[in-house]
């Protein structure tokens, strides 16, 4: 298998198990949207929190000239270390909701 489709096959197992997650409030769900000809990986939040509409990204991954680009990640924990514990090495992921100037002092790849 090369090297993109172990990261499209890596970032779905690693995003799928939150769409089973029950939200413990609202009439809540998460919906995974995979689109590999673009090559964006998004969950998206959607239901309704008592009388408040709720649809928002929850987690938005792209693949960029071969490397991961988090764009958001609103989870708990974030899925950047589930992404490294499955195979995905840290110069391959690019943290893209930091500025540039700040990148360099993650321990990621800067772009």
């Amino acid at each position: 298998m090369d090297t993109l489709e172990n990261y499209r096959k890596i970032i779905k197992s690693v995003l799928e198990p939150y769409t089973k997650i029950p939200y413990a409030h609202g009439e809540l769900t998460c919906k995974a949207v995979f689109d590999e000809v673009a090559d964006s990986y998004l969950l998206v939040t959607l239901g309704w929190d008592a009388a408040r509409r709720v649809h928002g990204c929850l987690v938005h991954l792209d693949i960029i000239d071969g490397k991961v680009w988090v764009q958001r990640d609103d989870t708990e924990d974030g899925v950047t270390n589930e992404l490294v514990a499955a195979g995905i090495p840290k110069d391959k992921i690019v943290l893209g909701f930091h500025p540039p100037d700040v990148r360099q002092y993650t321990g990621y790849a800067v772009a």
